[in-house]
């Protein structure tokens, strides 16, 4: 069969429309380590495929409804699925992750989760700063990467809108937590030091035990009634 120069034009065109479309594009490189990442000791909390890895709290298995995997993204329905708990425990690293949020939405990665039947930990809150009440709480201590009703940002995040991606990191080195959003450091606190332990009593978590220490302790991602997705949740264990 014969084609003309136009007509294999046209067909080199679509197959670039194909392999350039947007599902193409949010799957390429995600939720994967490359060599630098592997040789630095990085590994991946979730795999783009599956919830291996992890399992509801006071459970081994995890959730069965509300929760699925979607174009790479970990997916939270926020219809009582529930939370998801890291089989895995940690105590001094650096956690890194993608995120979006439904407009309204609320929820938060934790950490140090010391009880795997509790929700309990240090909470990076994920929030829509503008639609969701709980930003007016708190005097900034509920806005999007605070530690949840203990510290607010220190310097103005630069979050992105309900339904574009954000980049978030949280390291804890000795003592020493920083909580960063978007390349920018906004937070940092030290466990257990006078400052943190008064900011502690004066927060909901206040008769929690050792609430505010460094803690071994599980990973958490919170359902908290509203649609969020994550993906490229990645940690680096610091020995």
């Amino acid at each position: 069969m014969n084609f003309s120069l136009s007509t294999f034009r046209k067909a080199l065109r679509c197959l670039v429309v194909i392999a350039t479309s947007s599902s193409c594009l949010a799957l390429a490189g995600q939720n994967e380590l490359d060599a630098s990442e592997k040789a630095a000791g990085w590994q991946l909390l979730f795999d783009g495929a599956n919830l291996q890895g992890w399992h509801s709290p006071g459970k081994t298995t995890f959730p069965t409804t509300n929760w699925n995997v979607q174009d790479g993204w970990l997916h939270c329905l926020g219809k009582g699925g529930g939370d998801l708990l890291s089989e895995e425990q940690f105590e001094e690293f650096e956690l890194t992750w993608e995120w979006r949020l439904s407009v309204a939405g609320n929820s938060g990665v934790k950490y140090f989760v010391a009880d795997a039947r509790s929700p309990l930990g240090h909470e990076y809150q994920i929030l829509d700063d503008d639609g969701h009440p709980d930003a007016k709480l708190g005097n900034g201590k509920r806005i999007t990467a605070s530690f949840y009703d203990v510290f607010g940002p220190q310097i103005k995040a630069p979050v992105n809108k309900p339904g574009e991606v954000n980049f978030s990191r949280v390291l804890v080195k000795g003592n020493h937590v920083e909580h960063w959003i978007n390349k920018v450091k906004v937070l940092e606190y030290e466990c257990g030091s006078p400052a943190t332990l008064s900011a502690v009593q004066e927060s909901k978590f206040k008769k929690t035990p050792n609430f505010g220490e460094r803690l071994k302790g599980r990973i958490l991602v919170q359902d908290h009634s509203a649609e969020v997705w994550f993906r490229n949740m990645k940690i680096r264990v610091i020995k």
